[in-house]
Formats: C-alpha cells, structure tokens, sequence
C-alpha cells in the first residue's frame, strides 16, 4: 500500500456515472447483532470513528472549492497544517455539537464558526472561486462527515439492511443544518443520498495545488516526526483504508486486495473486542469534548 497524490482528470459529460461500488468503501457481509431500536448517528460515536478522520478531510478537500479554501485559509488559529490537533478538536466538537447538542448549542457553535468562515473566500481573480458560506459547499462537507459515520458504524456492527439504513440516516440532517444547510437540501431518503453523492463525487477532482495539500496530510507532514514514527504505517494504512477506490485513484493511493482483507479482518478484531468495552468507555472522548463546549459557553470563551 503506498500514497502519492495525482493530479485529477476534470469531469466529462461523457464519463459514465459513477456507482456506489467506485464511491464508497467495500462492507463485508457479516452477521450484525440485534438490536432492540433502529440504529442512529450517535450510535457511531465510538472513539474509532476517528480512524478515518484524514480520509475524511481529504474526501472534502478533493471538492475544488474546499480544497481552496482550506488551502488558502488565512485563519490560521485553525489551520490543518499548523495546528492540526486544534483542528481536530474542533471538527470533533461540531459533530458532538451537531449530534448531542440542544439548538442553543448549534446556534452557538453554529455563530462561532461563522467568525471564521466571514474569512475563507477567494480573492478576485482567483482560479478556483469558493465561500465557506456556499450551502453547495457545505452540503459536500456534511455528506462526506455522514459517509464517514456510516462506514465506522457497519465496519464495527456489520453491514446493516437497507431498513436500518435508513433508520440510521434519518438522523443524520443536523451535520448539515448546524451549519448553512437547510433541510430541503439535504436529500430526504438514504436512496436519494446515494444519488446525490455519485453525482457530487464527479466534482470531486484535484488539481496540483490541493493535490500537494492532500499528500501532506496523506503522510501526516502535519504532526511531529516522532508520532510519524510510531503510529505513521498505521495511521497511513486506515487512511488509505476509508477512502473509497474513486478517491485512491484521485490521490495515487495503491490499495492491494491483501490491504483490504486485512482492513476488513482489523475491524473484525476491533468490532468484537468494542463487545467488552463499557459504551461510556468508548464514547469518552466525544462526551468530553461536549462537556468542553458547554463550559466555553458558560464562561463565554472562544468555542474554536
């Protein structure tokens, strides 16, 4: 298994539409265990969630004016490439924030990450045009946040059937609507998901400037050398992992059949060991995260 970021064909009217087997990771099947209620999104919420979280922002990166943006950004307080663990704690705190939280939460968090959005526009004359208040945009963001819920979820619990499916992403609209994304837009069935998404994955191309981006974060250029050291070959192999073949073939990231069936018997291992592990144990990390916001709201401190 081996990454090195390529440069993109532009989409063609004439290239056939993509499918969910291009778009999305492979699920095994799988026995799943019952479950007395239908599965939600906080169902999800298990600290492996976070396996897949490079994966996940290079998905929304290959989007051009995503990749721009981030690219671009002048915010750098938040910026991936020079405080990437800022960074990750505030993605993680939306989702806590999106999933857990009350609307007065979402309101608040929504409002502070609008300070730094009123940042993120191209300048003119720009090559790639892009606003972080683009609802397009930010629909592209949420969908590619949902995939990665779902994808952690079935990698743990099994592939789930198409009732569960869409029981589990019925609950999904708030990773959408805490920001810009109105309700109407995000599409109502997961049926109707999947067409949104093989349609919005067609726009999904990386030119030279974000493919350079990409390949940084794909070899975690981001944090310090030692932790590359350690947990590099692992954190590269889940990355590469969570991508689906569209994208592995966007970014030059070589997946072998002997890669998946040892991502596949990884999460095998890891689903029946989570069997052992107290849920409260496996959803700390966000239930932290969520007691971190309420009390920047208390003591009205900055919430990113």
């Amino acid at each position: 298994m081996a990454m090195t970021a390529a440069r993109a064909v532009e989409p063609s009217d004439d290239i056939e539409p993509l499918t969910v087997e291009q778009t999305r990771i492979h699920i095994p099947d799988g026995h799943r265990l019952g479950s007395k209620r239908p599965p939600r999104l906080g169902d999800a919420l298990d600290f492996w969630q976070f396996a897949g979280a490079a994966a996940n922002v290079a998905m929304q990166m290959a989007r051009p004016g995503v990749g721009h943006g981030v690219a671009d950004s002048k915010v750098e307080s938040g910026a991936l490439m020079v405080r990437p663990w800022k960074r990750l704690r505030t993605t993680a705190s939306y989702l806590a924030v999106a999933i857990l939280g009350s609307e007065e939460e979402k309101t608040a968090f929504r409002e502070a990450v609008n300070v730094a959005h009123r940042q993120v526009k191209s300048e003119p004359g720009a090559a790639v045009k892009y606003n972080a208040f683009d609802r397009n945009l930010q629909l592209w963001v949420a969908a590619c946040l949902y995939i990665g819920f779902e994808d952690s979820y079935q990698l743990l619990h099994g592939r789930m059937s198409p009732e569960e499916a869409e029981a589990f992403y019925r609950t999904a609209a708030p990773l959408g609507t805490t920001l810009q994304v109105p309700l109407d837009m995000w599409p109502a069935t997961r049926v109707e998901f999947d067409v949104y998404w093989n349609e919005a994955c067609r726009l999904a191309v990386l030119d030279d400037k974000v493919a350079a981006y990409v390949d940084d974060l794909l070899h975690l250029r981001m944090i310090h050398w030692y932790f590359r050291v350690f947990f590099g070959g692992l954190l590269r192999f889940l990355t590469a992992g969570f991508l689906g073949p569209y994208f592995r073939e966007q970014m030059g990231v070589q997946w072998r059949p002997i890669d998946q069936r040892r991502f596949e018997n990884l999460f095998v291992f890891v689903g029946f060991v989570n069997r052992f592990i107290p849920r409260f144990v496996r959803y700390l990390p966000t239930y932290v995260l969520m007691s971190d916001v309420r009390k920047r709201m208390r003591k009205h401190r900055a919430m990113i």
